[in-house]
This record gives C-alpha cells, structure tokens and sequence, in this order.
C-alpha cells in the first residue's frame, strides 16, 4: 500500500481506472507509469467504450509527483525521467481512442492539474481547487503546461503558474474550462460521472473516436514537446536556486 495502487475494472462498457498513494495521491514514478500503461490498456480494450479516471478517497484528487523522488534528484537523466511522468500519462490520456472522464473528488496540485487538463471532460467537487506550485520550489510546470494552457488558455495558464502559492476554487477552474461540471456533494459527482459514461457507453464508437481525433487536432507532436519540457524541469531543479527553494520548503 505505501507505493501505492493503479486498479482497473470494466463494467457495462465503463473502463474505470483508479489510482491511490496515501501521500494525498501523489504519483510516484512507477505509478505514473503504471497509470499510463492502464489508461493505454483501457483505450485498446474492446470490452469498453469510455474511461473513467479517478483516485480514491473524498480529499486529494492529486498531489502531483511525489516530492520524496523530486529531492532524490542528482542527475540530468533522472530528472528527465522523473519528470517525464506525467508526460506519459498525459499523452496516454491523448492517444487513447474513447473519451476520458475525470472524476475530481479534491484539491489539485502540479501533475494533478495536468490529469484534469488531458480528460475530455471533468466533473468536480466543489472541494477541487487547483494549484500549480511548481515555480514556488525553482521549477516550473513546464511538463502538464501544454494540457494545462490547451484547457484554459494562455492568460489563465500564465496566472496560475505565476501566482503558484495560491490557490484557485473549483468554480475559478470551471469558469476557465477545466472542469465541464462542478457539484456541491460527492453524490451528485458520483451521480453525474455514472450518468455520463453510460450514455457514453451507448454512443457510437467511431463518431466518438472522430470527435476526439477533432478535439485533439494539432498535438501529434506531444511526445516530443513533454519530453522536451521534462528536460527543463531536469535541469532546473539541479541548479542551486532550486535546491535551496526545496531545502527550504522541507525545513531543513
């Protein structure tokens, strides 16, 4: 359990993934790529016609990558590794051929941002508020930026990432685009993603592969540009100002 866990069920056509780390949700390396590979499973599935993503528990939705592996970095090639991440999440959640419900139950921060950003449509509890903390720590959200700018815009991206010790409300997210719904109870979230899977379920496949092939059209070149953008962060967070921000934020 301390690693953490990435489920996967299918059920009258409703793929769910599920995610869980007890640091909040935080996805460490190898369940970010475990997430990833479960998402791609779920896509290519013949079984499903929708995926529903989400972690467990009613706090956290996601507290990004996990900051015990951020403070083990000492090398440029672990730190593209590391923060290529949720690059492969992200593109998971691009590439798979049936839409993407997220399910945000709670706060999100960093990486988390970026998983309700790549959904195709996210319904929230009015608990989620969002957070990109990265600059507050000398890195910046250079990895989930293009989900994150795509959803929201320019404007909106820029003040969230500048402004990266506040937090943002659930309606300040759904207001720019991030989330397509936001509900004032766990059950009415619940209620809302049943509802839209299943009618999702019972739509036509290929008119729903056509319209996320719309949806996503000009970010073919996505696997290059989040590897690209992991690279910064890698090098970044081994300069000295970074390292004194995360010495700092630890109280060390």
């Amino acid at each position: 359990m301390s690693n953490g866990t990435v489920q996967h069920k299918i059920a009258d056509q409703v793929s769910t993934v599920t995610f869980h780390h007890p640091q909040s949700n935080s996805l460490p390396g190898a369940l970010l790529r475990e997430l990833a590979a479960t998402i791609e499973a779920a896509g290519n599935d013949p079984g499903s016609r929708v995926i529903v993503l989400q972690s467990e528990g009613e706090k956290a939705f996601c507290a990004g990558a996990s900051f015990d592996e951020l403070v083990a970095i000492n090398d440029m090639e672990t730190g593209k590794v590391f923060f290529s991440g949720f690059a492969a999440v992200i593109n998971a959640m691009r590439k798979a051929p049936k839409f993407v419900i997220a399910r945000v139950q709670g706060k999100a921060v960093g990486g988390g941002v970026g998983l309700a950003s790549a959904a195709d449509y996210a319904i929230a509890h009015e608990s989620a508020s969002v957070k990109l903390s990265e600059l507050a720590v000398g890195i910046g959200p250079f990895v989930v930026g293009p989900a994150v700018e795509r959803k929201i815009g320019t404007a909106a991206f820029g003040s969230l990432s500048i402004n990266a010790t506040e937090w943002q409300s659930a309606k300040w997210a759904a207001d720019r685009g991030l989330y397509a719904e936001v509900h004032t109870s766990i059950e009415g979230v619940n209620e809302a993603v049943t509802n839209l899977a299943n009618k999702l379920a019972n739509s036509n496949p290929e008119a729903m592969l056509e319209l996320k092939r719309v949806l996503w059209q000009g970010t073919d070149h996505w696997d290059q540009l989040l590897l690209d953008r992991a690279m910064i962060s890698g090098r970044l967070v081994l300069s000295d100002f970074t390292r004194a921000a995360i010495a700092k934020f630890k109280g060390t």
